[in-house]
């Protein structure tokens, strides 16, 4: 089963010392389910396995921003990697450090690098030469000189989803090695900026270290040859990507292997290494519960009709992305195969096709696996559909971290337009 800190007792399936079958009684369905000590053993995996080096591990808010994770991983230590302003107020919230967050990110705002100055953000990764000038000009509005890294393009194909793959020429991400050094020439004796890292990010999903090696490599390379232009670099920031399994079948590299590779290439080297892992800590510690509301047969396709939708996980819709779905208690009988599909009015609104699984009938309770990172996050309120609430489970408790929405939540801020006179 590809998902930590949830296991079978005697058919009944818990996350960690938790009845998921009790929680879905008393907070309903769908909902989202996030092993405590799962994440937090993630985290640790990779703090510990670089040990050796310079390094910080800055966890990317964009996999699961929810307050109760960041605040499990911000009570570890752990940096954070943002996007956005937003997730840098989420971050703050949840008592992390912004001496110790990263943004990142295309499409940075100004009034977002203001907000990230103002609260004291550590390092910027720039992604073009006007970004640069741009953080340089609010900087010394600021009176301040943040640490700052250019995001390389090295054109490495990391045999990813085209919708995750971020390292090659075609992508919107970066620039190119050569006009990186050109770049850093430039701006290295910038008053206003401290010009000292080396970023880049080749994408998500990725079951082998070898590309981030490559990428790594490269990364030397640039820095290596502006210090013999007299330009130090300080820190290289390799971003995350690495992958976790969906399917039983699916093997990638552990955590430790993966940091321990990078760390051998760094060893002896007077460089600071910066991982932004994701989904490789909170993907497998996480499941969606649902219920199922009816079955149907059209022709010869079976259909397992839940009350979880596309709105709520969109991933097999977005990235035909596989699932494991398993039920919350364990029935004997025989399997079936059958669409799982949502309320959702597009055919689009499914969670798995053609898929084999244990029989479920009206009213059963199923875990679909491996919904921790970029389920939540990215979860709408298409159909008007209310979006479901997060419990964290660690060891025998568990809480409530997000309430499920209400019919009220839904026209929050909204006006009918309509004025009545009195």
């Amino acid at each position: 089963m590809p998902t930590l800190g949830f296991n079978y007792r005697e058919d009944e399936l818990l996350c960690e010392d938790v009845s998921l079958s009790a929680i879905a009684e008393q907070v309903g369905t769908p909902s989202y389910v996030y092993s405590g000590s799962a994440i937090v053993s993630n985290y640790r995996a990779y703090d510990r396995s670089l040990k050796d080096i310079p390094h910080e591990v800055h966890y990317a808010v964009k996999a699961n921003s929810s307050l109760g994770i960041l605040s499990l991983l911000a009570a570890e230590g752990a940096g954070f990697d943002i996007v956005s302003g937003g997730e840098l107020y989420r971050v703050i919230e949840a008592g992390g450090d912004p001496s110790k967050v990263v943004f990142s990110g295309v499409g940075k705002t100004l009034s977002e690098i203001d907000y990230a100055l103002g609260s004291g953000v550590g390092y910027f990764n720039c992604e073009s030469e006007p970004e640069l000038a741009l953080l340089a000009e609010i900087a010394k509005q600021h009176g301040v000189r943040p640490a700052a890294a250019l995001r390389v393009n090295p054109d490495i194909d990391a045999e990813t989803h085209p919708y995750i793959a971020t390292g090659l020429h075609e992508h919107k991400f970066g620039v190119g090695l050569n006009e990186a050094f050109a770049i850093y020439r430039k701006f290295a004796s910038n008053p206003h900026l401290s010009l000292e890292g080396v970023s880049c990010h080749i994408g998500s999903q990725i079951f082998d270290s070898g590309p981030f090696l490559k990428a790594l490599e490269a990364l030397l390379d640039l820095s290596e040859g502006l210090l013999k232009a007299a330009v130090r670099i300080r820190y290289l920031d390799l971003g995350g990507g690495l992958a976790v399994s969906y399917r039983d079948s699916e093997i990638t590299p552990s955590v430790e292997e993966h940091a321990r590779a990078l760390a051998s290439v760094l060893q002896g080297k007077d460089l600071k290494l910066m991982l932004e892992p994701g989904r490789s800590i909170v993907g497998q510690a996480g499941v969606l519960l649902s219920r199922v509301l009816y079955r149907k047969r059209t022709g010869k396709k079976e259909f397992v009709i839940v009350d979880t939708a596309m709105n709520d996980l969109i991933r097999p819709s977005l990235y035909q992305s596989h699932h494991e779905i398993i039920p919350l208690r364990k029935r004997s009988g025989s399997p079936i195969v059958a669409d799982v599909v949502g309320p959702v009015c597009e055919t689009g609104d499914f969670l798995a096709r053609d898929r084999e699984m244990n029989d479920a009938e009206p009213g059963d309770l199923l875990a679909i696996c491996t919904s921790g990172a970029y389920g939540f996050v990215q979860a709408s309120n298409y159909n008007s559909r209310p979006r479901p609430p997060e419990v964290l489970v660690q060891g025998s408790d568990f809480q409530v971290i997000r309430r499920r929405e209400t019919y009220e939540d839904l026209i929050r801020g909204e006006t009918s337009g309509n004025r009545h006179e009195a």
